[in-house]
């Protein structure tokens, strides 16, 4: 496959596990660092959603570094595998909204 394919199939792969890791992040930080009510805090220099955002994207650059190097052997199996990275990452992120917002 072309160098263009492989590279957006690494992009793919690192929009999916940065998606995947934050349903999860979010899932223990609601149990691990319990936030304040927004309503009854007035400043505060932590915002824990851009915190989030800084993290699974670093782990998604990661993961997308890993998926080209991987894409580069065998391109097909590797976007083969994104159908079910891409449900598996919906269900997680869609259970943490619903049941831990």
């Amino acid at each position: 496959m072309s160098r263009v394919t492989t590279i957006a199939i690494a992009i793919a792969w690192g929009f999916v596990v940065a998606v995947l890791l934050y349903g999860a992040v979010r899932a223990i930080q609601y149990f691990v660092f319990p936030e304040p009510n927004p309503a009854t805090v007035v400043w505060t220099a932590h915002s824990g959603y851009f915190w989030r955002i800084w993290i699974v994207a670093f782990a998604g650059g990661i993961a997308a570094f890993g998926a080209y190097l991987m894409a580069q052997r065998n391109a097909g199996r590797v976007a083969r595998a994104l159908v079910p990275g891409v449900a598996i990452a919906t269900i997680v992120v869609t259970t943490q909204g619903v049941l831990l917002p």
